[in-house]
């Protein structure tokens, strides 16, 4: 395989090979979440509940989630790139299915195979950006390329949601059909060949699930990203319930919180190499505060309450998608592919299970008694995140601070 090193200084094609791949975090993310922004007119065209379009929002994690592992232990010798180009033309060929589909049944075959690229894809985006620039450079890397993933988990749903009202549900996966096409072409034209830079296979693997402390980090994240997709699959239900707020306007608040998302995402990549544990710990008890302030609240929101809620819980997210997923690249050491892989399997199983328990509570409770559980849920992660370290010490380095001080 023809390799490419990393350059010792940033190239103007490596800038923009960053954001292509950006852009393609940010498309298969939203083709993941997409159906949150567009429950009802899907539900309405299929002839189907809201509840079962929610759940292909599980599926598709779940599916997600499986592909990421069974990538790090089976794809770890295929070039990069070329992995990436077949992946992308998977997603493609997804949405062109979910955006022709008359039956829910199909909707679910287009969603499995959207699944299946979207794991792998995203198990080695981490390892990627860090292979194609200098050392002095990785963090910078790591937030734009992140950042395509936390600028879809909370403006991809706005956009569906404004495409479906507007132009009708099909449309909205048409668009990332096309933004898949523009992917390949950038990843085709723009990626050098990837060096491989990280163990991989199964002992790798099991040495990723050995390591008590990236088991924090994981736990932390299926709890708070359980808690955060749970209340988030129903948000465009709940603004529903609010007596303030015209149906029109919903699409206006969905984008405002995504404008505070991209916002909170350009904050977080400024403090987050100096404050990360902070950052990821008042993330989270903003969204915690903010959930249940919703859950108790009832439909009589004011119109501004309403805005500035989303604001701030826009703004916090990206500190909890982008934070775990640096901790994790910070802690990883060598095993950063396997590492990511695992962080990937369990992002995306917090999907689903957050889906999945959001359907439960609202069939069984309401939205509002999902959003106090919620938000409660998501406050207890912050006590897996005090107790995670936000540096590798080695054997090494504690022996000379001991000898230091005596």
């Amino acid at each position: 395989m023809n390799t490419e090193k990393a350059p010792q200084d940033m190239s103007l094609r490596s800038w923009l090979a960053l954001f292509i791949l950006a852009l393609s975090t940010f498309t298969i993310v939203t083709t993941e979440l997409a159906p949150i922004g567009l429950l009802t007119p899907i539900a309405e065209g299929l002839r189907s509940s809201e509840s079962a379009v929610g759940m292909t929002v599980s599926l598709y994690a779940w599916v997600g989630a499986l592909s990421a592992l069974v990538a790090s232990v089976f794809l770890g010798n295929v070039a990069k790139k070329r992995l990436l180009l077949t992946l992308t033309v998977i997603l493609f060929l997804s949405n062109v299915l979910a955006a022709t589909v008359n039956t829910y049944v199909v909707l679910l075959i287009a969603r499995v195979l959207g699944a299946l690229a979207h794991g792998a894809f995203w198990s080695m985006i981490g390892v990627t950006a860090v292979s194609i620039v200098p050392p002095r450079y990785i963090g910078a890397a790591t937030s734009i390329v992140f950042g395509g993933v936390s600028a879809a988990s909370v403006f991809g749903v706005p956009v569906s949601n404004y495409i479906g009202i507007h132009f009708g549900w099909r449309h909205a996966f048409w668009l990332m059909a096309g933004l898949s096409v523009i992917a390949f072409a950038g990843i085709s034209v723009l990626v050098p060949q990837i060096t491989n830079k990280s163990a991989i296979g199964m002992d790798a693997l099991k040495g990723v699930l050995k390591s008590s402390v990236l088991w924090k980090i994981y736990t932390a994240t299926l709890l708070a990203v359980t808690a955060h997709f749970a209340a988030f699959t129903y948000i465009e239900p709940w603004l529903h319930t609010q007596n303030a707020l015209a149906t029109s306007a919903i699409p206006v608040v969905l984008f405002i919180y995504g404008i505070a998302g991209l916002t909170g995402n350009f904050l977080t990549g400024v403090i987050i190499d100096k404050l990360l544990k902070v950052t990821v710990s008042v993330s989270v008890l903003l969204i915690c505060m903010v959930l249940i302030f919703l859950g108790l609240s009832g439909p009589a929101l004011s119109e501004s309450t309403v805005f500035v809620a989303m604001i701030i819980w826009g703004v916090a997210v990206s500190g909890i998608f982008v934070g775990f997923q640096t901790w994790v690249l910070r802690l990883a050491e060598d095993k950063i592919f396997p590492a990511s892989a695992v962080y990937v399997a369990f992002f995306n199983a917090a999907i689903g299970i957050g889906a999945f328990f959001g359907a439960w509570m609202v069939s069984a409770f309401s939205i509002p008694m999902l959003y106090i559980v919620a938000g409660a849920a998501i406050g207890l992660s912050v006590l897996l995140v005090a107790v995670i370290p936000t540096r590798v010490v080695s054997t090494q380095t504690v022996l000379e601070k001991y000898y230091e001080s005596n």
